[in-house]
């Protein structure tokens, strides 16, 4: 049948089962949105309040679900506003489709009105990119940018289609979508893996570090299977933070800049690293000559690229980890490492010095994460901005199940929080949502409460306000003598006015007694809320590692005299 290049791009899309997409019409793409509206019992768009917005819901939509997050944005600057969105999802390998409109070709170089070069802009921060000149190659463009954003080591794809082209008309037929063997990418034989088993079973104090890709490929369970039968503790990643049960005897929790001293004990203490879907990032190994230094470090991913590149490995299997581990399982010896678990054990008693368990006049944050665990449970949806807050939620939740805490890792991104939680509410729609974010965080993308208003969606978020861009100001407070440099936020908004505003039940507590009926309230309610919980300015993120330092060079307290 002969279509036009709009119907193309959602022929194609249904076709790669897209049900839900996220975005902001423009001249450019108009076609398309024409198109949609004429299919709209076919697939639902999700209009945000801006392209960034869209781009994080997209992103959350994948992470939650493993399903690729399609979001459409017009030329210009709504293909601009995509761009935080889109290297967010590229750090952390997350499978994203971004499909744009441009200027007609005949105007493309010639500065046209809302023209952009979004596929320079792109190049750095995608898997691959493409503009499509000619309509006749729109259908196999789409089918390929959904295959490789999902296969290997996952990440986003953008399309860009200049207007013409969706109103030019092509002969379109159907086709099946190209389904991949994760097998495929396993590079490494029978004599390596066993080689690997070999190892792992002649090690005497083995330490797991799991990364985001255990999630990527839903390797939970295999990762369970093989700590509990090796015997082996389990230190995370901040992408990996629900990877495995945090109330397991062998879990550790995270590692790194602000992990546990159990886990950075652990790493160093160890005479055999493991690391699974992990990329040795620098906020893990800090001083990377002194990470793991008295350890052989052994790598299983899927990216050869990541094999060596910030840590020297004493061996390596590459390929997806779950299919890894499910063939290194019955090479793996059963057994007992009583005396390096309990020396683990003992580390995991040491905790950072608290201001205050229940102060009168704010809220701690260990009690805020407890808290929201206490009401919401296992199986609720986390999401988190960027800054103290995250780190706390890193340090204190705990993590029941996979693919439940959704957060900004590699790129770091402000913002991020709030359109993944629109997305994660979209994917699951019964499910509940809590998003906890700071003040700082709040303010860059609070206009999204006016989707979540629209939709309905009832997200709780819980703005931790500690009037401050607390962890800039953590660092001027240790080295930088104090000088708190534009980190004050002793301005506006009124978080409950703004939400009230918005046509959103607001809240704010004070104190744990106020913020647990505030909580369980909104919570029962099964409406969106917004929770002004106000922690002191002078919380701390510990432990920490100072920038530079050994991962065992752990701060784990703060003199008075700093504190004040």
């Amino acid at each position: 049948m002969k279509i036009s290049g709009s119907r193309v791009v959602v022929e194609c899309l249904v076709e790669q089962g897209v049900d839900t997409i996220f975005g902001y019409p423009g001249g450019a793409i108009l076609n398309v949105y024409d198109e949609l509206y004429k299919n709209s019992d076919r697939i639902t768009h999700i209009l945000t309040a801006h392209e960034q917005g869209a781009s994080h819901a997209a992103d959350g939509y994948a992470r939650s679900t493993g399903k690729v997050g399609v979001v459409f944005a017009t030329s210009g600057p709504g293909a601009t506003n995509l761009v935080t969105g889109i290297a967010t999802a590229y750090m952390d390998s997350s499978p994203i489709v971004a499909i744009t409109c441009n200027v007609p070709t005949s105007l493309i170089g010639r500065d046209s009105f809302q023209e952009i070069d979004i596929t320079g802009v792109t190049m750095p921060i995608t898997k691959h990119n493409f503009m499509v000149h000619d309509v006749k190659d729109l259908a196999d463009t789409i089918r390929k940018a959904f295959f490789i954003a999902k296969s290997g080591r996952p990440g986003p794809v953008l399309i860009d289609i200049p207007k013409e082209v969706t109103a030019a008309e092509v002969e379109f037929e159907p086709k099946p979508v190209a389904e991949e063997s994760r097998e495929e990418f396993n590079k490494f034989t029978d004599e390596e893996l066993k080689a690997a088993a070999d190892i792992i079973n002649s090690s005497e104090r083995p330490v797991i570090y799991a990364g985001g890709g255990i999630n990527m490929s839903d390797a939970s369970k295999e990762l369970l299977e093989f700590a509990e039968k090796a015997d082996i503790p389990v230190s995370e990643s901040l992408m990996a933070r629900d990877a495995f049960p945090a109330s397991h005897p062998l879990c550790t929790w995270m590692v790194g800049m602000h992990g546990t001293k159990a886990s950075n004990m652990a790493i160093t203490e160890s005479d055999l690293v493991i690391a699974l879907g992990s990329r040795f990032s620098d906020r893990v190994i800090s001083d990377s000559s002194r990470f793991a230094a008295n350890s052989k470090v052994f790598h299983i991913d899927i990216d050869p690229a990541e094999i060596n590149k910030n840590i020297p490995t004493a061996g390596s299997l590459v390929g997806d980890v779950k299919s890894i581990l499910q063939k290194l399982l019955p090479l793996i010896e059963n057994k007992k490492r009583t005396d390096w678990v309990n020396k683990i054990q003992e580390w995991k008693k040491e905790y950072p010095e608290c201001y205050d368990v229940n102060p009168k006049d704010s809220i701690n944050p260990k009690f805020i994460c407890e808290c929201i665990h206490k009401v919401a449970g296992d199986d609720a949806f986390i999401t988190t901005e960027v800054g103290q807050h995250q780190m706390w939620v890193a340090q204190f939740y705990p993590f029941a199940k996979p693919r439940t805490f959704i957060t900004s890792g590699g790129l770091g991104t402000m913002g991020f929080g709030t359109g993944a939680a629109m997305g994660i509410q979209f994917a699951h729609p019964k499910a509940h949502v809590v998003h906890i974010a700071g003040d700082g965080s709040f303010r860059m993308n609070c206009n999204e409460l006016a989707t979540i208003q629209h939709y309905n969606l009832p997200i709780i978020i819980v703005v931790v306000n500690n009037g401050t861009l607390g962890n800039v100001r953590m660092w001027q407070k240790l080295f930088y003598g104090k000088r708190y440099s534009q980190t004050t936020l002793d301005f506006g908004p009124d978080w409950v006015k703004l939400a009230q505003a918005y046509g959103i039940d607001g809240y704010r507590a004070c104190n744990s007694d106020e913020f647990s009926k505030v909580f369980e309230a909104a919570f029962k309610s099964g409406k969106p809320a917004v929770i002004d919980a106000k922690v002191d300015i002078d919380e701390m993120v510990l432990p920490m590692v100072p920038g530079g330092k050994p991962i065992y060079n752990q701060i784990m307290s703060v003199s008075k005299e700093i504190q004040s």
